[in-house]
Protein backbone atom coordinates (compact mmCIF):
# COMPACT_ATOMS: atom_id res chain seq x y z
CA UNK A 1 0.00 0.00 0.00
CA UNK A 2 1.34 3.71 -1.10
CA UNK A 3 1.08 5.34 1.81
CA UNK A 4 2.55 8.76 2.37
CA UNK A 5 3.46 9.53 6.24
CA UNK A 6 7.34 9.50 5.53
CA UNK A 7 9.30 11.31 8.22
CA UNK A 8 10.07 15.02 7.06
CA UNK A 9 13.60 15.19 7.99
CA UNK A 10 14.65 11.81 6.20
CA UNK A 11 17.19 12.71 4.07
CA UNK A 12 16.47 16.71 3.96
CA UNK A 13 18.59 19.37 5.69
CA UNK A 14 17.14 21.41 8.46
CA UNK A 15 18.59 24.93 8.23
CA UNK A 16 18.71 27.40 10.71
CA UNK A 17 16.37 30.06 11.46
CA UNK A 18 14.50 31.84 14.45
CA UNK A 19 10.81 33.40 14.61
CA UNK A 20 11.89 36.85 14.31
CA UNK A 21 9.68 39.95 14.77
CA UNK A 22 10.43 41.22 10.92
CA UNK A 23 9.78 37.39 9.66
CA UNK A 24 6.54 37.51 11.57
CA UNK A 25 5.64 40.97 10.32
CA UNK A 26 6.30 40.52 6.70
CA UNK A 27 4.36 37.43 6.62
CA UNK A 28 1.67 38.26 8.07
CA UNK A 29 1.22 41.54 5.64
CA UNK A 30 1.93 39.73 3.14
CA UNK A 31 -0.85 37.25 3.62
CA UNK A 32 -3.29 40.32 3.93
CA UNK A 33 -3.45 39.15 0.50
CA UNK A 34 -6.04 36.65 1.04
CA UNK A 35 -8.46 39.89 2.54
CA UNK A 36 -9.41 40.52 -1.35
CA UNK A 37 -10.32 37.79 -1.86
CA UNK A 38 -12.35 36.28 1.33
CA UNK A 39 -14.18 39.76 1.49
CA UNK A 40 -15.16 39.01 -2.02
CA UNK A 41 -16.19 35.14 -1.17
CA UNK A 42 -18.47 36.04 1.32
CA UNK A 43 -19.99 39.39 -0.36
CA UNK A 44 -21.27 37.89 -3.27
CA UNK A 45 -24.11 35.38 -1.59
CA UNK A 46 -24.77 38.37 0.88
CA UNK A 47 -25.63 40.13 -2.16
CA UNK A 48 -27.84 38.21 -4.11
CA UNK A 49 -30.10 37.41 -1.77
CA UNK A 50 -31.04 41.21 -0.93
CA UNK A 51 -34.24 42.26 -2.55
CA UNK A 52 -32.89 45.61 -3.31
CA UNK A 53 -30.24 44.26 -5.64
CA UNK A 54 -32.27 41.44 -7.28
CA UNK A 55 -34.74 43.84 -8.02
CA UNK A 56 -33.00 46.33 -9.57
CA UNK A 57 -30.55 44.22 -11.68
CA UNK A 58 -32.61 40.66 -11.77
CA UNK A 59 -36.25 41.44 -11.96
CA UNK A 60 -37.06 38.36 -12.72
CA UNK A 61 -35.07 36.26 -9.83
CA UNK A 62 -36.82 39.25 -7.32
CA UNK A 63 -40.15 38.16 -9.66
CA UNK A 64 -39.58 34.39 -8.76
CA UNK A 65 -38.66 34.71 -5.36
CA UNK A 66 -41.33 37.07 -4.05
CA UNK A 67 -44.12 35.58 -5.56
CA UNK A 68 -42.99 31.82 -4.28
CA UNK A 69 -45.18 30.79 -1.64
CA UNK A 70 -44.12 28.72 1.14
CA UNK A 71 -46.14 25.39 -0.16
CA UNK A 72 -44.00 26.03 -3.14
CA UNK A 73 -40.38 24.06 -4.28
CA UNK A 74 -38.07 26.13 -2.32
CA UNK A 75 -35.13 24.52 -3.57
CA UNK A 76 -35.63 26.27 -7.30
CA UNK A 77 -35.82 29.63 -5.87
CA UNK A 78 -33.04 31.25 -6.58
CA UNK A 79 -32.09 28.82 -10.20
CA UNK A 80 -31.37 31.67 -12.30
CA UNK A 81 -27.48 31.26 -14.20
CA UNK A 82 -27.65 35.21 -15.16
CA UNK A 83 -27.55 35.62 -11.33
CA UNK A 84 -24.84 32.94 -10.91
CA UNK A 85 -22.99 34.27 -13.61
CA UNK A 86 -22.57 37.41 -11.54
CA UNK A 87 -20.95 35.34 -9.03
CA UNK A 88 -18.79 32.83 -11.21
CA UNK A 89 -17.52 35.33 -13.71
CA UNK A 90 -14.66 36.55 -11.47
CA UNK A 91 -13.15 33.29 -11.39
CA UNK A 92 -12.61 33.14 -14.95
CA UNK A 93 -11.16 36.62 -14.97
CA UNK A 94 -8.75 35.19 -12.12
CA UNK A 95 -7.96 32.21 -13.99
CA UNK A 96 -6.73 33.84 -17.01
CA UNK A 97 -4.69 36.84 -14.79
CA UNK A 98 -3.16 33.96 -12.65
CA UNK A 99 -1.43 32.54 -15.72
CA UNK A 100 -0.20 35.79 -17.10
CA UNK A 101 0.72 36.55 -13.47
CA UNK A 102 3.34 33.45 -12.99
CA UNK A 103 5.16 35.23 -15.80
CA UNK A 104 5.43 38.56 -13.75
CA UNK A 105 5.98 36.28 -10.66
CA UNK A 106 9.08 34.72 -12.19
CA UNK A 107 10.91 38.04 -14.33
CA UNK A 108 9.69 40.91 -11.89
CA UNK A 109 9.46 39.03 -8.13
CA UNK A 110 6.57 37.99 -5.78
CA UNK A 111 5.90 41.23 -4.56
CA UNK A 112 5.10 43.56 -7.97
CA UNK A 113 2.53 41.19 -8.35
CA UNK A 114 0.88 42.00 -4.89
CA UNK A 115 1.19 45.31 -5.51
CA UNK A 116 -0.70 44.92 -8.69
CA UNK A 117 -3.60 42.51 -7.54
CA UNK A 118 -4.61 45.19 -5.53
CA UNK A 119 -5.06 47.93 -7.90
CA UNK A 120 -6.69 45.90 -10.20
CA UNK A 121 -9.50 44.29 -6.89
CA UNK A 122 -9.43 48.46 -6.06
CA UNK A 123 -10.40 49.28 -9.24
CA UNK A 124 -13.14 46.82 -9.65
CA UNK A 125 -14.55 47.66 -6.40
CA UNK A 126 -15.08 51.28 -7.40
CA UNK A 127 -16.71 49.96 -10.94
CA UNK A 128 -19.36 47.93 -8.67
CA UNK A 129 -19.63 50.61 -5.90
CA UNK A 130 -21.12 52.85 -8.73
CA UNK A 131 -22.82 50.62 -11.03
CA UNK A 132 -25.95 51.41 -12.72
CA UNK A 133 -26.07 48.87 -15.46
CA UNK A 134 -25.51 45.26 -15.38
CA UNK A 135 -23.04 45.95 -17.65
CA UNK A 136 -20.59 47.59 -15.07
CA UNK A 137 -21.48 44.99 -12.44
CA UNK A 138 -19.31 42.52 -14.89
CA UNK A 139 -16.95 44.96 -15.97
CA UNK A 140 -16.01 45.29 -12.32
CA UNK A 141 -16.45 41.67 -11.04
CA UNK A 142 -13.94 40.72 -14.18
CA UNK A 143 -11.54 43.45 -12.95
CA UNK A 144 -12.16 42.04 -9.26
CA UNK A 145 -10.85 38.81 -10.59
CA UNK A 146 -7.72 40.13 -12.22
CA UNK A 147 -7.03 41.25 -8.72
CA UNK A 148 -7.11 38.13 -7.10
CA UNK A 149 -5.48 35.98 -9.51
CA UNK A 150 -2.47 37.97 -9.05
CA UNK A 151 -3.22 38.21 -5.21
CA UNK A 152 -3.55 34.05 -5.13
CA UNK A 153 -0.15 33.39 -7.30
CA UNK A 154 2.01 35.32 -5.29
CA UNK A 155 0.79 35.52 -2.08
CA UNK A 156 1.01 31.90 -0.86
CA UNK A 157 4.67 31.47 -2.92
CA UNK A 158 5.97 34.82 -1.51
CA UNK A 159 5.26 33.63 2.57
CA UNK A 160 6.23 30.46 1.80
CA UNK A 161 10.02 31.39 0.61
CA UNK A 162 9.75 33.87 3.32
CA UNK A 163 9.29 31.56 6.45
CA UNK A 164 11.96 29.29 8.28
CA UNK A 165 11.35 25.77 7.48
CA UNK A 166 10.21 24.95 11.14
CA UNK A 167 7.60 27.52 10.94
CA UNK A 168 6.29 27.41 7.56
CA UNK A 169 3.07 25.53 8.35
CA UNK A 170 1.99 28.84 10.92
CA UNK A 171 3.12 31.31 9.02
CA UNK A 172 1.62 30.06 5.56
CA UNK A 173 -1.53 29.70 7.07
CA UNK A 174 -1.70 33.64 7.89
CA UNK A 175 -2.98 33.93 3.86
CA UNK A 176 -6.09 31.52 4.74
CA UNK A 177 -6.51 33.62 8.16
CA UNK A 178 -6.84 36.47 5.87
CA UNK A 179 -9.43 34.44 3.48
CA UNK A 180 -11.75 33.64 6.41
CA UNK A 181 -11.71 37.45 8.07
CA UNK A 182 -12.72 38.92 4.30
CA UNK A 183 -15.43 36.57 4.58
CA UNK A 184 -16.56 37.50 8.15
CA UNK A 185 -16.37 41.13 7.39
CA UNK A 186 -18.23 40.97 4.40
CA UNK A 187 -20.91 38.54 5.96
CA UNK A 188 -21.27 41.66 8.93
CA UNK A 189 -21.45 44.33 6.23
CA UNK A 190 -23.98 42.17 4.56
CA UNK A 191 -26.06 42.05 7.82
CA UNK A 192 -25.89 45.74 8.45
CA UNK A 193 -26.33 46.90 4.96
CA UNK A 194 -29.54 44.76 4.51
CA UNK A 195 -31.15 47.45 6.94
CA UNK A 196 -30.42 50.24 5.22
CA UNK A 197 -33.81 51.80 4.11
CA UNK A 198 -34.49 52.72 0.52
CA UNK A 199 -32.36 49.97 -0.76
CA UNK A 200 -28.82 51.07 -0.93
CA UNK A 201 -27.34 48.24 1.21
CA UNK A 202 -26.04 46.02 -1.67
CA UNK A 203 -24.04 49.27 -3.00
CA UNK A 204 -22.40 49.51 0.13
CA UNK A 205 -21.63 45.58 0.36
CA UNK A 206 -20.02 46.13 -3.55
CA UNK A 207 -18.74 49.15 -2.98
CA UNK A 208 -16.90 47.87 0.26
CA UNK A 209 -13.99 46.65 -0.79
CA UNK A 210 -13.07 49.89 -1.91
CA UNK A 211 -14.32 52.21 0.70
CA UNK A 212 -12.29 53.11 3.85
CA UNK A 213 -15.11 54.20 5.43
CA UNK A 214 -16.75 51.08 5.91
CA UNK A 215 -14.09 48.48 7.14
CA UNK A 216 -12.62 49.45 10.63
CA UNK A 217 -9.38 47.78 9.66
CA UNK A 218 -8.97 49.40 6.43
CA UNK A 219 -9.61 48.65 2.86
CA UNK A 220 -8.78 44.88 1.86
CA UNK A 221 -7.36 46.29 -1.15
CA UNK A 222 -5.68 48.95 0.18
CA UNK A 223 -3.87 47.28 2.77
CA UNK A 224 -2.10 45.12 0.39
CA UNK A 225 -1.16 47.64 -2.16
CA UNK A 226 -0.05 49.79 0.46
CA UNK A 227 1.94 46.88 2.64
CA UNK A 228 3.45 45.50 -0.57
CA UNK A 229 5.12 48.34 -1.21
CA UNK A 230 7.00 48.37 2.44
CA UNK A 231 7.87 44.81 2.02
CA UNK A 232 11.37 43.17 0.65
CA UNK A 233 11.14 41.00 -2.09
CA UNK A 234 11.67 37.19 -1.09
CA UNK A 235 15.44 35.62 -0.93
CA UNK A 236 14.58 33.13 -3.54
CA UNK A 237 13.39 35.72 -5.88
CA UNK A 238 16.36 37.70 -5.69
CA UNK A 239 18.74 35.08 -6.16
CA UNK A 240 16.62 34.01 -9.10
CA UNK A 241 17.19 37.84 -10.83
CA UNK A 242 20.69 37.56 -10.20
CA UNK A 243 20.52 40.12 -7.22
CA UNK A 244 23.06 37.66 -4.69
CA UNK A 245 24.08 40.54 -2.03
CA UNK A 246 20.92 41.84 -1.60
CA UNK A 247 18.98 38.26 -1.31
CA UNK A 248 21.74 37.59 1.19
CA UNK A 249 21.59 40.86 3.61
CA UNK A 250 17.79 39.79 3.06
CA UNK A 251 17.94 35.76 4.27
CA UNK A 252 20.20 37.35 7.46
CA UNK A 253 17.83 39.76 8.65
CA UNK A 254 14.84 37.37 7.64
CA UNK A 255 16.21 34.13 9.72
CA UNK A 256 17.79 36.17 12.66
CA UNK A 257 21.37 33.87 12.60
CA UNK A 258 24.57 34.53 12.02
CA UNK A 259 25.09 32.57 9.43
CA UNK A 260 23.18 31.41 6.68
CA UNK A 261 25.62 29.98 3.77
CA UNK A 262 24.35 26.48 3.73
CA UNK A 263 20.33 28.01 2.76
CA UNK A 264 22.13 30.53 0.67
CA UNK A 265 23.48 27.73 -1.24
CA UNK A 266 21.27 26.00 -1.51
CA UNK A 267 19.01 29.11 -3.25
CA UNK A 268 21.87 29.81 -5.48
CA UNK A 269 21.57 25.93 -6.67
CA UNK A 270 18.20 26.24 -6.89
CA UNK A 271 18.92 29.05 -9.45
CA UNK A 272 21.11 27.83 -10.93
CA UNK A 273 18.76 24.69 -11.97
CA UNK A 274 16.24 26.82 -12.70
CA UNK A 275 18.36 28.53 -15.39
CA UNK A 276 18.27 25.26 -17.16
CA UNK A 277 14.90 25.16 -17.79
CA UNK A 278 13.80 27.46 -19.93
CA UNK A 279 10.09 26.55 -20.77
CA UNK A 280 8.70 25.73 -17.12
CA UNK A 281 5.49 24.84 -18.63
CA UNK A 282 6.44 22.36 -20.82
CA UNK A 283 8.91 21.00 -18.28
CA UNK A 284 5.72 20.38 -15.96
CA UNK A 285 4.48 17.52 -18.06
CA UNK A 286 7.64 15.91 -17.80
CA UNK A 287 8.09 12.93 -15.61
CA UNK A 288 10.24 13.63 -13.01
CA UNK A 289 7.60 16.89 -11.98
CA UNK A 290 4.78 14.03 -11.93
CA UNK A 291 4.00 14.46 -8.13
CA UNK A 292 3.88 18.17 -8.03
CA UNK A 293 1.81 18.31 -11.24
CA UNK A 294 -0.53 15.85 -9.72
CA UNK A 295 -1.26 17.68 -6.72
CA UNK A 296 -1.26 21.09 -8.36
CA UNK A 297 -4.00 19.72 -10.15
CA UNK A 298 -5.58 17.24 -7.35
CA UNK A 299 -5.58 19.92 -4.11
CA UNK A 300 -7.17 22.58 -5.70
CA UNK A 301 -9.76 21.02 -7.50
CA UNK A 302 -10.84 18.95 -4.16
CA UNK A 303 -10.85 21.96 -2.15
CA UNK A 304 -13.57 23.11 -4.05
CA UNK A 305 -15.36 19.90 -4.42
CA UNK A 306 -15.60 20.09 -0.51
CA UNK A 307 -18.90 21.84 -0.89
CA UNK A 308 -17.35 25.01 1.01
CA UNK A 309 -17.39 27.22 -1.61
CA UNK A 310 -21.08 26.46 -1.71
CA UNK A 311 -21.60 27.53 2.04
CA UNK A 312 -19.29 30.76 1.98
CA UNK A 313 -20.85 31.78 -1.84
CA UNK A 314 -24.80 30.81 -0.61
CA UNK A 315 -25.20 31.09 2.51
CA UNK A 316 -27.54 33.38 2.87
CA UNK A 317 -29.49 32.10 0.07
CA UNK A 318 -29.02 28.42 1.53
CA UNK A 319 -30.37 29.63 4.46
CA UNK A 320 -33.27 31.55 2.72
CA UNK A 321 -33.81 28.31 0.91
CA UNK A 322 -34.09 26.08 4.26
CA UNK A 323 -37.28 28.76 5.09
CA UNK A 324 -34.77 31.44 7.36
CA UNK A 325 -35.75 34.98 6.75
CA UNK A 326 -33.67 37.59 5.03
CA UNK A 327 -31.76 38.68 8.30
CA UNK A 328 -31.83 35.86 9.94
CA UNK A 329 -30.07 33.96 6.91
CA UNK A 330 -27.76 36.56 6.86
CA UNK A 331 -26.72 36.41 10.43
CA UNK A 332 -26.66 32.67 9.99
CA UNK A 333 -24.12 33.40 7.70
CA UNK A 334 -22.40 35.34 10.02
CA UNK A 335 -22.16 32.71 12.34
CA UNK A 336 -20.49 30.50 10.17
CA UNK A 337 -18.24 32.72 8.95
CA UNK A 338 -17.18 33.65 12.22
CA UNK A 339 -16.44 29.27 13.33
CA UNK A 340 -14.70 29.78 10.01
CA UNK A 341 -12.31 32.32 11.21
CA UNK A 342 -11.70 30.83 14.74
CA UNK A 343 -11.16 27.61 13.67
CA UNK A 344 -8.28 28.96 11.35
CA UNK A 345 -6.55 29.55 14.49
CA UNK A 346 -6.66 25.64 14.99
CA UNK A 347 -4.70 24.56 12.11
CA UNK A 348 -2.63 27.85 12.59
CA UNK A 349 -1.15 26.22 16.02
CA UNK A 350 -0.85 22.37 15.14
CA UNK A 351 0.56 22.72 11.58
CA UNK A 352 3.97 22.36 12.31
CA UNK A 353 3.45 19.65 15.28
CA UNK A 354 0.83 17.32 14.06
CA UNK A 355 1.66 17.69 10.05
CA UNK A 356 -0.08 18.13 6.98
CA UNK A 357 -1.32 14.78 6.16
CA UNK A 358 -3.36 14.42 9.69
CA UNK A 359 -4.86 17.25 9.43
CA UNK A 360 -6.37 16.64 6.07
CA UNK A 361 -7.30 13.62 7.15
CA UNK A 362 -8.94 14.27 10.31
CA UNK A 363 -10.62 17.18 8.79
CA UNK A 364 -11.93 15.50 5.61
CA UNK A 365 -13.60 12.89 8.61
CA UNK A 366 -15.57 15.83 10.39
CA UNK A 367 -16.57 17.02 7.21
CA UNK A 368 -18.23 13.79 5.57
CA UNK A 369 -20.42 13.30 8.92
CA UNK A 370 -21.65 16.77 8.71
CA UNK A 371 -22.58 16.66 4.82
CA UNK A 372 -24.51 13.86 5.47
CA UNK A 373 -25.88 15.33 8.66
CA UNK A 374 -27.09 18.17 6.66
CA UNK A 375 -28.33 16.15 3.98
CA UNK A 376 -30.60 13.95 6.10
CA UNK A 377 -32.11 16.92 8.11
CA UNK A 378 -32.62 18.67 4.43
CA UNK A 379 -33.97 15.05 3.56
CA UNK A 380 -36.53 14.87 6.42
CA UNK A 381 -37.85 18.16 6.36
CA UNK A 382 -37.99 19.44 2.57
CA UNK A 383 -38.03 15.92 0.89
CA UNK A 384 -38.32 15.70 -2.98
CA UNK A 385 -41.43 18.08 -3.22
CA UNK A 386 -38.90 21.13 -1.35
CA UNK A 387 -41.72 22.31 0.74
CA UNK A 388 -40.67 22.55 4.54
CA UNK A 389 -43.88 23.51 5.89
CA UNK A 390 -43.34 25.60 9.08
CA UNK A 391 -39.68 26.10 10.37
CA UNK A 392 -39.03 25.42 13.74
CA UNK A 393 -36.37 26.57 16.13
CA UNK A 394 -35.75 22.68 16.93
CA UNK A 395 -35.06 22.38 13.14
CA UNK A 396 -33.09 25.39 12.66
CA UNK A 397 -30.99 25.39 15.45
CA UNK A 398 -29.37 21.92 15.05
CA UNK A 399 -29.08 22.59 11.34
CA UNK A 400 -26.90 25.79 12.02
CA UNK A 401 -24.60 23.55 14.43
CA UNK A 402 -24.13 20.40 11.93
CA UNK A 403 -23.04 23.25 8.83
CA UNK A 404 -20.77 25.20 11.97
CA UNK A 405 -18.75 21.91 12.79
CA UNK A 406 -18.47 20.77 8.97
CA UNK A 407 -17.19 25.00 8.05
CA UNK A 408 -14.85 23.97 11.36
CA UNK A 409 -13.17 20.72 9.62
CA UNK A 410 -12.80 22.84 6.27
CA UNK A 411 -11.15 25.60 8.61
CA UNK A 412 -8.72 23.58 10.03
CA UNK A 413 -7.98 21.27 7.06
CA UNK A 414 -8.54 21.39 3.18
CA UNK A 415 -9.31 25.18 3.31
CA UNK A 416 -5.20 26.50 5.01
CA UNK A 417 -3.77 23.35 3.81
CA UNK A 418 -5.09 23.39 0.39
CA UNK A 419 -2.92 26.77 -0.18
CA UNK A 420 0.38 25.89 1.73
CA UNK A 421 1.12 22.33 0.39
CA UNK A 422 0.75 23.37 -2.74
CA UNK A 423 2.72 26.89 -2.05
CA UNK A 424 5.84 24.80 -0.70
CA UNK A 425 6.34 21.38 -2.88
CA UNK A 426 6.97 23.19 -6.02
CA UNK A 427 10.82 22.97 -7.64
CA UNK A 428 11.55 26.71 -8.03
CA UNK A 429 12.33 25.89 -11.96
CA UNK A 430 8.40 25.33 -12.19
CA UNK A 431 7.39 27.04 -8.85
CA UNK A 432 5.86 30.19 -10.79
CA UNK A 433 4.27 28.02 -13.32
CA UNK A 434 3.26 25.22 -11.03
CA UNK A 435 1.51 28.11 -8.80
CA UNK A 436 -0.17 29.36 -11.76
CA UNK A 437 -2.25 25.54 -12.29
CA UNK A 438 -3.16 25.23 -8.81
CA UNK A 439 -4.53 29.00 -8.82
CA UNK A 440 -6.35 28.01 -12.10
CA UNK A 441 -6.98 24.27 -11.11
CA UNK A 442 -8.93 26.39 -7.93
CA UNK A 443 -10.58 29.02 -10.10
CA UNK A 444 -11.79 26.92 -12.86
CA UNK A 445 -13.58 24.49 -9.88
CA UNK A 446 -14.71 27.57 -8.06
CA UNK A 447 -16.29 29.39 -11.25
CA UNK A 448 -18.26 25.94 -12.22
CA UNK A 449 -19.62 25.39 -8.43
CA UNK A 450 -20.37 28.85 -8.51
CA UNK A 451 -22.18 28.86 -11.70
CA UNK A 452 -24.05 25.42 -10.98
CA UNK A 453 -25.06 25.07 -7.61
CA UNK A 454 -28.22 26.59 -7.77
CA UNK A 455 -28.80 24.21 -10.46
CA UNK A 456 -27.79 21.60 -8.71
CA UNK A 457 -29.80 22.22 -5.82
CA UNK A 458 -33.12 23.08 -7.68
CA UNK A 459 -32.31 19.38 -9.20
CA UNK A 460 -30.53 17.31 -7.01
CA UNK A 461 -32.56 18.54 -4.36
CA UNK A 462 -31.13 17.30 -0.59
CA UNK A 463 -29.01 14.88 -2.73
CA UNK A 464 -26.76 17.97 -3.42
CA UNK A 465 -25.17 17.19 0.15
CA UNK A 466 -24.69 13.59 -0.43
CA UNK A 467 -22.86 14.18 -3.50
CA UNK A 468 -20.02 16.35 -1.85
CA UNK A 469 -19.96 14.00 0.97
CA UNK A 470 -18.76 11.42 -2.01
CA UNK A 471 -16.13 13.71 -3.19
CA UNK A 472 -15.12 14.06 0.79
CA UNK A 473 -14.47 10.28 0.72
CA UNK A 474 -12.47 10.20 -2.72
CA UNK A 475 -10.26 13.42 -1.63
CA UNK A 476 -9.63 11.31 1.85
CA UNK A 477 -7.97 8.50 0.15
CA UNK A 478 -6.12 10.46 -2.63
CA UNK A 479 -4.63 12.17 0.45
CA UNK A 480 -4.04 9.15 2.40
CA UNK A 481 -2.24 6.96 -0.54
CA UNK A 482 -0.85 9.75 -2.22
CA UNK A 483 0.32 12.67 -0.14
CA UNK A 484 3.67 12.77 1.85
CA UNK A 485 4.20 15.08 5.14
CA UNK A 486 6.11 18.26 3.85
CA UNK A 487 6.47 19.68 7.87
CA UNK A 488 10.22 20.70 9.14
CA UNK A 489 11.06 20.11 5.73
CA UNK A 490 13.20 23.43 4.46
CA UNK A 491 11.53 24.42 0.85
CA UNK A 492 14.02 23.67 -1.40
CA UNK A 493 15.18 20.32 0.02
CA UNK A 494 11.54 18.93 -0.41
CA UNK A 495 12.67 17.09 -3.18
CA UNK A 496 13.77 14.54 -0.37
CA UNK A 497 10.00 13.46 0.53
CA UNK A 498 9.40 12.39 -2.92
CA UNK A 499 12.50 10.67 -3.41
CA UNK A 500 11.62 8.58 0.08
CA UNK A 501 7.80 7.59 -1.32
CA UNK A 502 6.65 4.32 -1.59
CA UNK A 503 4.67 5.36 -4.96
CA UNK A 504 6.57 8.57 -6.03
CA UNK A 505 10.09 7.20 -5.81
CA UNK A 506 9.42 5.70 -9.34
CA UNK A 507 9.03 9.17 -10.56
CA UNK A 508 12.11 10.73 -9.36
CA UNK A 509 16.03 10.03 -9.82
CA UNK A 510 18.09 10.76 -6.23
CA UNK A 511 20.61 13.28 -6.49
CA UNK A 512 19.26 14.12 -9.66
CA UNK A 513 21.41 17.08 -11.17
CA UNK A 514 18.45 19.36 -11.54
CA UNK A 515 17.73 18.96 -7.79
CA UNK A 516 17.84 21.30 -5.49
CA UNK A 517 20.74 21.67 -3.54
CA UNK A 518 22.60 19.53 -5.47
CA UNK A 519 25.22 18.71 -8.75
CA UNK A 520 27.51 21.66 -9.91
CA UNK A 521 25.34 24.00 -8.92
CA UNK A 522 25.32 23.55 -5.37
CA UNK A 523 29.34 24.66 -5.37
CA UNK A 524 28.37 28.27 -6.53
CA UNK A 525 28.07 31.21 -4.00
Amino acid sequence: MAGGDIAPSSGGKQHPGKLTARVLITCIVAATGGLIFGYDLGVSGGVTSMDSFLKQFFPAVYQKESSIKPSDDQYCKFNSQTLTLFTSSLYLAALVACIFASTITRVCGRRLTMILGGVLFLAGALVNAFANAVWMLYVGRLLLGFGIGCANQSVPIYVSETAPSKYRGALNMMFQLSITIGILAAGVLNYFFAEIKGGGGWRLSLGGAANVQLIDTAVPAIIIIVGALFLPDTPNSLVERGKHEEAKAQLLELRGVPNVDEEFNDLVAASEASKLVKHPWVSLLSRKYRPQLVFAIGIPAFQQLTGMNVITFYAPVLFKTMGFGSSASLMSAVITNLVNALATFVSILTVDKVGRRKLFLQGGCQMLLMQVGVGIAMAVKFGVSGNPGKLTLGFAVPLVLLICVYVAGFAWSWGPLGWLVPSEIFPLEVRSAAQAINVSVNMIFTFAIAQVFTAMLCYMKFGLFFFFSVCVVVMSIFIYKLLPETKGVPIEEMHTVWENHPYWRKYVVKDEGIAMGKGKGGQSA
